[in-house]
């Protein structure tokens, strides 16, 4: 399963960013093969508008089957629910805490825009 997390950092053992559209990288998890690839976001950091569904066109390139991250504004939650692609709340912890617990059942999915919150 390729999994999309949004991070601070360019490492799996770098913090989950709670951020979408404005995180500042996005990992590309591959849980079947482990391995990783890292997407710097800056251009959407600082966006004036148009952060989230810019970062879902992108992110759709990469083919994730799963989106871990806490905060998710309305139109790229409509995009991403459009793509059949499920949010999972991210909770406190690294890119790889939040892969682990998501494979363990523990990360619940986030069933509204702009939901914020621990896991």
């Amino acid at each position: 399963m390729k999994i999309a997390i949004s991070s601070q950092g360019p490492e799996t053992s770098s913090l989950v960013d709670s951020r979408f559209g404005r995180a500042k990288y996005f990992i590309i998890v591959d849980t079947v093969s482990g391995e990783s690839v890292s997407h710097n976001n800056s251009e959407n950091v600082d966006a004036a508008q148009g952060a989230g569904i810019q970062t879902v066109r992108r992110l759709l390139d990469f083919h994730p089957e799963a989106v871990i991250s806490s905060n998710v504004g309305p139109k790229a939650f409509t995009a991403l629910q459009a793509a059949n692609i499920p949010i999972y709340r991210a909770g406190e912890g690294t890119v790889q805490d939040a892969v682990s617990r998501l494979q363990k059942g523990e990360l619940s999915i986030i069933s509204d825009p702009g939901s914020w919150g621990g896991s």
